[in-house]
């Protein structure tokens, strides 16, 4: 007598969720994050967008480029500094340099332990110039062109 035994591939060895589970995770995803391209039509729409960018990086990375009208405050500043720059009926969008850097999710941990409202742009200042977006630096405004694996090739609209 032979046993065979199926296997499971890694993808479907711990089950998905359930679709209602699934949307409730997900939809809570989207709470707490904005990607790059989001904080980025909204700030060029014009007007009020609604929110501010924080940028929580320290000034010599401030300097070296951060995205055109952000606020810079440091997170180890924020408890001391944010009710000086910040409104709190106002959302904050924070930002640090990317995804392998979680300086944006502990600033966002301070200010909504302060009482903001807050969301963390995923991607941090690393997307935002990978996608050719402008951004200041300390000599001025730069671009770099867009890397044609974060940003979609001759339109803005990526279609997510």
């Amino acid at each position: 007598m032979s046993s065979t035994t199926t296997a499971v591939n890694p993808v479907l060895r711990v089950a998905p969720a359930a679709p209602a589970v699934a949307a409730a995770y997900f939809r809570a995803s989207l709470v707490f994050h904005a990607d790059v391209s989001d904080v980025a039509a909204a700030l060029a729409a014009g007007g009020d967008p609604g929110f501010v960018v924080l940028d929580s990086r320290s000034t010599e990375s401030w300097d070296q480029g951060h995205l055109p009208g952000a606020v810079h405050l440091p997170t180890a500043l924020i408890p001391e500094q944010a009710g000086q720059l910040l409104d709190k009926s106002v959302p904050v969008v924070t930002y640090c340099w990317g995804p392998g850097c979680n300086g944006a999710t502990r600033a966002a941990l301070a200010l909504a332990e302060l009482g903001y409202q807050v969301k963390e742009m995923l991607g941090g200042f690393e997307y935002w110039a990978r996608e050719g977006l402008a951004y200041e630096t300390w000599k001025g405004r730069e671009r770099r062109p867009a890397d044609l694996l974060t940003a979609p090739v001759a339109t803005e609209d990526c279609g997510c």
